[in-house]
């Protein structure tokens, strides 16, 4: 099973702006501020980082950011973002192009206060090894932000679609085909928290992310401000509320290296 996500990178470039990415981006925002405040500065890596959306908002913070990612044209993105910022954002952000699957020998163990992990666990036919990396250069006591696909919820969308064959394929299996084109995987809340347990990083708390516009078309504009700020608050809240965040398409783990 090809789960390769290079093979819908364009389609994930040019879907940043729609309502469904915002939502994921901004709803993932607010629970990570609530885990990593402001002060003091923390060592971030982001794995995957892509165009550097969460990265960026933490370097804006005051915090020293790492992103790793194996594509140019996606670190190009950032790096534009990072021309738009003040010199001291800028100055904050160190870019890597690299393999992700070679996160352990890149860097010292424990090099890093917080690792963000968002939306990459889903194209590892195997996540230990990521997960393994993960934990050695994650320091102790450093939080580490999982953004997974609810492998619990994957009938959902296709379901409520009306998609009748991939909900019979979602309840015999964890892979699905994304909205990118992409075949990948989805992680399941309980094997996760086992999984990160096992290696010694403990659950904390955990989220859903896009419980309500999971299903609006994939080249979905904004609507208004006053609309989008409802949605926000919607699905912010939805989020961390049973039994709404169960369903939710998207878990956001937030667990913390004993």
């Amino acid at each position: 099973m090809d789960m390769d996500f290079s093979a819908g990178e364009e389609q994930w470039r040019a879907r940043l702006g729609t309502l469904r990415q915002v939502v994921r981006q901004e709803v993932v925002s607010r629970q990570l501020v609530a885990h990593l405040p402001d002060l003091p500065s923390r060592r971030v890596l982001d794995v995957g980082c892509g165009q550097g959306t969460q990265a960026l908002r933490l370097a804006r913070r005051g915090h020293l950011v790492t992103g790793l990612d194996a594509s140019a044209r996606l670190l190009d993105d950032f790096r534009a973002s990072l021309d738009e910022e003040p010199v001291e954002v800028g100055d904050r952000v160190r870019l890597i192009q690299g393999d992700v699957e070679q996160l352990a020998g890149m860097f010292a163990p424990s090099s890093f206060d917080v690792v963000l992990c968002q939306g990459v666990l889903m194209y590892f036919p195997d996540p230990g090894p990521l997960l393994d990396a993960v934990g050695q250069v994650l320091a102790p006591g450093g939080i580490v932000s999982l953004l997974v696909r609810n492998g619990d919820a994957l009938a959902m969308r296709p379901g409520l679609l009306g998609d009748w064959g991939s909900v019979e394929r979602a309840f015999e299996g964890e892979s699905y085909l994304n909205r990118i084109g992409v075949h990948a995987r989805a992680d399941r809340l309980e094997d996760l928290t086992a999984a990160l347990a096992e290696r010694e990083m403990c659950v904390r708390q955990w989220y859903g992310v896009r419980v309500f516009t999971d299903t609006v078309a994939s080249d979905a504009a904004l609507p208004d401000a006053e609309t989008l700020d409802a949605i926000l608050r919607s699905e912010e809240r939805a989020g961390r509320t049973d039994p709404y965040r169960r369903v939710a398409a998207l878990l956001h783990l937030i667990a913390e290296r004993r």
